[in-house]
């Protein structure tokens, strides 16, 4: 890796990327809001880490404690092993909990894209980027079940040949109870 490469780490990107970036944040939304899984699938890394914590209501001076840690309980710990094994689960017939399937609608905004600190996330470069952005789902199930998920992702994307592939995810939802009856919705 050059010093010139090196030079990027941590930095926010250029406009070309943090459009290409958008871009892709849109394309997903699109895939997934149309019920598209398998191509879906195709936008993440194989080495895909994501990761949904719960969170708890805390004193200020405790806000840390408020996001599970590792190893905590988590509404999402998977991989892309395991997001595809749920997205075949769907179309079995099995998946009760999307069966009619649910109608959503992903908005993703704020989006803040800077190039990866190697010296933070071992194993990624400066190409790669360090993605923070802001979500709003609603998902509308049977007649009369609706549901608002409102929440951050942290995001790094990693650059292959093949285009931006989201390598890990980490997704905080505002609330900390869910009034869903479940949650089969991807973000």
């Amino acid at each position: 890796m050059s010093t010139a490469t090196d030079a990027r780490a941590g930095l926010r990107a250029d406009r070309d990327t943090h459009f290409e970036v958008e871009q892709f944040y849109y394309e997903e939304a699109g895939l997934l809001d149309a019920g598209r899984y398998a191509d879906w699938l195709d936008l993440l890394a194989d080495d895909l880490d994501y990761w949904m914590p719960t969170r708890t209501n805390r004193l200020r001076r405790q806000q840390a404690l408020s996001v599970a840690a590792r190893g905590e309980a988590a509404y999402y710990d998977e991989s892309k092993e395991s997001l595809a094994w749920r997205i075949r689960r769907f179309d079995s017939g099995m998946a009760w909990a999307e069966d009619p399937p649910s109608r959503t609608r992903h908005l993703v905004t704020n989006v803040m894209v800077r190039h990866v600190d190697p010296a933070e996330h071992p194993g990624f470069t400066t190409d790669d980027l360090h993605v923070r952005s802001a979500f709003l789902v609603y998902r509308n199930r049977l007649e009369r079940e609706e549901n608002v998920f409102a929440g951050s992702r942290t995001d790094l994307l990693r650059r292959t040949p093949d285009g931006l592939k989201v390598a890990r995810r980490t997704i905080l939802l505002d609330q900390n109870i869910l009034l869903a009856k479940n949650i089969s919705t991807f973000f």
